[in-house]
This record gives C-alpha cells, sequence and structure tokens, in this order.
C-alpha cells in the first residue's frame, strides 16, 4: 500500500519538473500496456501538462480509459542510469483547455507554438493519484499524489505574478539570469532568459537548451520569490568571484 511521505514527495515533484520528455504509458484496446514518448511540463502546483495529437495511439488508447503512467527519467546522464533517480507517475488524464497551461507548455517546447492552434492537437492533464521514486540503494518509496503536487495554499499568488516575475527578470536582470545559468548550473554562454517561475523553481532558456534553477524554500508570491532570486544572485556572485 502507498505511504504518506511529505519528503519524499517534493523530491518526486522536483525530479518531475527538471525533465522535459517522459516515458507515456496507456492501455490498448485489449487492455495491452503501451508505451510511447511524450514532451512534458508542469503547472505550477506540479500537475503534469501533455500537448497530444488525436492521431496518435496513445491518445486514442487514452480516450477509452483515462489511466496513465508516466517515467520521469533522471538518469540520462548518469554513467550508471539503474543507480540515478527516477519516479513513475499514475493518474488520470483529462482534457484541458486553459490558455495559461497551454503558454506554460509552449515556453517549455516552443517548437509547439507551430501547431498549438491545430484543430488535432489538445491539451491534457494528469491528476497524480500515487507515485514510485527510486532514487538508488535503500531509496525506493510509494507515496500518494496528495504528497506529490501542491495544494492552493502553496502556490498562494504566484501563478498571477509569473508572467510579470518573468518580463521583469529578463529586461532588467538579464546578468543575474545569466548568471544562475553559468555560475549555479554550469550552463555556458549568454542569452539565457527566464521562461518560467514556480514555488519550487525557475526554468532559464538558451535558443533549444533549457535548465532548471531549484530554489532552498518554496515562494508563494513576488516578493518571496524576488527574495530568493536575489539570495541565488548573490550566491552565484560569490561563486563567480571564487
Amino acid at each position: 500500500m502507498a505511504s504518506q511521505v511529505p519528503d519524499i514527495g517534493t523530491d518526486i515533484r522536483r525530479l518531475m519538473r527538471r525533465c522535459r520528455r517522459v516515458g507515456l504509458g496507456t492501455l490498448g484496446e485489449s487492455g495491452e500496456p503501451y508505451v510511447s514518448l511524450a514532451m512534458i511540463a508542469l503547472d505550477q502546483d506540479g500537475t503534469p501538462i501533455l500537448h497530444l495529437s488525436d492521431l496518435a495511439d496513445h491518445t486514442r488508447n487514452l480516450k477509452r480509459d483515462d489511466r496513465v503512467s508516466l517515467l520521469f527519467d533522471g538518469t540520462l546522464q548518469a554513467a550508471v542510469p539503474l543507480a540515478g533517480e527516477r519516479a513513475t507517475v499514475q493518474g488520470r488524464i483529462s482534457r484541458a483547455d486553459e490558455r495559461r497551461m497551454l503558454a506554460r507548455y509552449v515556453a517549455s517546447h516552443p517548437e509547439a507554438a507551430s501547431y498549438a492552434g491545430f484543430r488535432d492537437f489538445h491539451l491534457y492533464r494528469v491528476s497524480v493519484e500515487r507515485a514510485h521514486l527510486v532514487a538508488g540503494f535503500g531509496r525506493i518509496h510509494w507515496v500518494e499524489g496528495a504528497s506529490v503536487t501542491l495544494d492552493r495554499a502553496a502556490l498562494g499568488s504566484l501563478p498571477e505574478a509569473e508572467q510579470g516575475i518573468i518580463e521583469h527578470m529578463n529586461a532588467d536582470h538579464a546578468d543575474a539570469v545569466r548568471l544562475y545559468a553559468n555560475r549555479l548550473l554550469e550552463r555556458a554562454g549568454d542569452g539565457w532568459r527566464m521562461i518560467g517561475i514556480d514555488p519550487d523553481g525557475c526554468d532559464l532558456r538558451q535558443d533549444a537548451e533549457v535548465a532548471r534553477l531549484t530554489f532552498d524554500t518554496l515562494v508563494r508570491d513576488a516578493p518571496s520569490a524576488r527574495a530568493e532570486l536575489v539570495a541565488m544572485a548573490r550566491r552565484a556572485r560569490s561563486v563567480s568571484a571564487g
């Protein structure tokens, strides 16, 4: 039986936020398992967001049976993949027509903008029911979905403030954004921009490359986000000076 382990739930959500692709498991017409590759984004609360074509087999499957399984693989850069982090998330999938959610998806996957308006493409959200983390020896846990996603109180006013924070950071603090990428995330080059912020951290992009900066504490509004971003900038400058 799944157990409630809040810290493990946070670890799973933060792993999910680092991934841009998932293995998508659906059930075929006769109940046979079918696994495909899909691109993923996460909503402010950690809810998985998918943008799928009606022509795909996995979409036909999920329209018959809304049960899905997602594999978030954090082992892609690991020398020994089976020693790395991965999480299987199980839940129910449903259509989502919110423009805000589509904007978050396209920010993470700009190539989707070219077909986001096609009539055979639709946005979906996965309601997380439980999740399984494997993160090396001794760290194998099942948790309930409620410990993975954030409740409305944890989000505060950040969803409404997100776009303003992004615009402000890119227009007035581009140097800090570059330092986050160069010094804290060890990603080279200029031209880094913030493309999203949520309670757990922020996403940066340079051309086709995306990097994830995880915060030390949850942020819930513009003032707490500002405090965390300032602290991160100070840390980055300290690393630079060293």
